[in-house]
C-alpha cells in the first residue's frame, strides 16, 4: 500500500505528522538543536493505526552556515477502503497478489485489512549565507516504504530588505516517485479477477516527477506581529493512480453489482469491479497566509491556505493556535478547519451499460475513481498540547487531538453512504541543546 497516500489523508486530518517545536533555546555555535517525538495514529472501526518515531538535529556551523538533518519512521497498519461501496449482499474482493480473497458482509464498507506498510525517510538541508542579507538552503529528502520510493531536492533564495522587517523568497522543488505496487501495476478500468486467476497487470512498476515554485514574503507588522504570504504553482507528471483502489459495476435495474455477460464470474472469472483511472496530469495553485501575534504574554497563531488544481478540487483550511503561558509551562489549544470539493471524476459507482459495455466489459468514461479522498467533505480537528521546560537548554510537550472527517457522497442509495472517519492523535516531544 502506498504509505504517501495514507499520509495524505492524516495530513488533509492535521497537517504533517511530525511538527518539530521552536527549540527551548536558541543554539549556540557547535550546539546541536535536538528534537524527538513519536506519534500514535489511530482510526476508529479498527482501520489505519500508525506509529511514527521522529528526530530532529541541527547545527550552526560559522561563517553563516547551518545544516538541519531529519529522520522519520512510519510504521502503518489496519483497515483501509478498497474503493467499492457497501451494498445489501456480501461481497468478495481479490487481495492485491491475486493469491488471496477477503469476503465483506452485506451492509459494511469494503476494507482491505491486509494493508501494512514501513517508511524510513531522512532529509537534510544546508543554509548558506551568500552576504549579510541574503541567504540560500538546499534541501534533500529520501523515502522508502515497501511499495514506493522518492528522492526529493529543493532550493531556496532568500533576501532580507527594509531594515531586515520584510523578507522574499523564491524556492523551486523537484521529487522523482517510483511506485512498485504489491501484485504489480494494475490495468486501468480492467476488471478485478477472482483468486488465483489471469490479473490484469501492466509491469512490474510505474512512475511519477512533482515539480513546485514558490514565491513568498514575510513582513514585520510591528514588535508584536509578524505575517507571511507564500503563493505555489504546482505540477505533478506521470502515475497517479492508487494501485489498490477499484470502482464498483452494478446493475441499474438491480441496484448491485453486476453479475451478467462480462461479468458471469463463474463463467468469465471477472468480478464487478474495475481499477480505478485517474488523469496523469496535475496542476495545483496554492495561497497560504499565515501570521504570528504576541500578546503580553501569550501567542496567537493563525493560518489560511487556499488549494485549486486541474482536477476541479478546491479546497480552504483555517488553522487557529493559542499559546497560553501558564507560571513554568504553557498550554496551546489547536482548532482546525478543512473543506474541499469533489474531484470532476469522482464517482460512486459505474453503471452497466451506460458507462461500462455488458459484452465487452469497456469502460466509455476517461477517468473514474471511488476514493473517498477525493470526495466533498469536511474535516475538524480539536486539540491540545501541554509543554513545560526542564531546564534553559530542554524542553518536554505532549499533544492530543480528534478528528473528525465527514464524506458527502452526494445522492447514494440508504446504506451505500461512505461511513464518517474519527481518529485520534498523540503526540510526545522532547527537545533539548546538545
Amino acid at each position: 500500500m502506498q504509505l504517501k497516500d495514507i499520509k495524505t489523508q492524516m495530513s488533509l486530518a492535521t497537517c504533517t505528522l511530525l511538527q518539530i517545536a521552536v527549540p527551548a533555546a536558541q543554539a549556540e555555535e557547535n550546539e546541536w538543536d535536538v528534537e524527538t517525538a513519536i506519534l500514535f495514529y489511530n482510526e476508529d472501526d479498527s482501520r489505519v493505526s500508525a506509529v511514527e518515531p521522529a528526530i530532529y538535529a541541527g547545527r550552526e556551523l560559522g561563517d553563516d552556515q547551518r545544516i538541519d538533518l531529519r529522520l522519520v519512521v512510519d510504521v502503518l497498519t489496519g483497515a483501509t477502503p478498497n474503493g467499492a461501496h457497501a451494498s445489501s449482499v456480501a461481497q468478495t474482493f481479490t487481495t492485491p497478489s491475486g493469491k488471496d480473497s477477503y469476503t465483506v458482509k452485506a451492509g459494511e464498507t469494503p476494507l482491505d485489512d491486509t494493508f501494512q506498510d514501513t517508511r524510513v525517510s531522512f532529509g537534510a538541508d544546508w543554509l548558506i549565507g551568500l552576504d549579510r542579507l541574503s541567504r540560500l538552503t538546499l534541501g534533500g529528502n529520501l523515502s522508502k516504504e515497501y511499495d514506493y520510493q522518492s528522492l526529493g531536492l529543493s532550493a531556496t533564495y532568500a533576501r532580507d530588505f527594509n531594515d531586515r522587517n520584510t523578507t522574499l523568497s523564491a524556492s523551486v522543488g523537484f521529487s522523482s516517485d517510483t511506485i512498485e505496487a504489491e501484485g504489480d501495476i494494475p490495468t486501468e478500468f480492467q476488471p478485478m479477477v477472482v483468486e488465483g486467476g489471469s490479473r490484469n497487470r501492466e509491469g512490474a512498476d510505474d512512475d511519477k516527477t512533482i515539480t513546485d515554485f514558490m514565491i513568498g514574503v514575510t513582513q514585520v507588522i510591528s514588535r508584536n506581529t509578524i505575517m507571511q504570504l507564500n503563493l505555489s504553482l504546482g505540477n505533478t507528471d506521470g502515475y497517479q493512480n492508487d494501485p489498490f483502489k477499484i470502482v464498483t459495476v452494478v446493475d441499474p435495474a438491480t441496484g448491485l453489482p453486476a453479475t451478467g455477460a462480462f461479468f458471469n464470474t463463474a463463467t468469465t472469472g471477472n468480478l464487478p469491479y474495475v481499477y480505478e483511472k485517474r488523469p496523469d496530469t496535475r496542476d495545483r495553485t496554492v495561497l497560504y497566509f499565515k501570521t504570528v501575534h504576541h500578546l503580553d504574554e501569550d501567542v496567537i497563531n493563525f493560518s489560511y491556505r487556499y488549494y485549486n488544481d486541474d482536477w476541479e478540487i478546491t479546497s480552504h483550511t483555517f488553522d487557529l493556535k493559542y499559546r497560553y503561558e501558564l507560571e513554568d509551562s504553557y498550554l496551546q489549544p489547536h482548532v482546525r478547519f478543512y473543506t474541499q470539493d469533489a474531484a470532476e471524476f469522482y464517482t460512486h459507482n459505474l453503471a452497466l451499460d451506460s458507462d461500462v459495455d455488458a459484452t465487452s466489459g469497456a469502460v466509455s468514461l476517461d477517468y473514474a475513481s471511488n476514493d473517498y479522498r477525493l470526495a466533498e467533505s469536511e474535516t475538524v480537528t480539536i486539540g491540545l498540547k501541554y509543554g513545560v521546560p526542564l531546564s534553559n537548554n530542554s524542553e518536554f510537550s505532549v499533544r492530543g487531538e480528534f478528528i473528525s472527517q465527514t464524506v458527502d457522497d452526494g445522492s447514494v442509495p440508504d446504506g451505500e453512504e461512505t461511513p464518517d472517519l474519527d481518529a485520534i492523535i498523540l503526540q510526545v516531544n522532547y527537545s533539548l541543546l546538545w
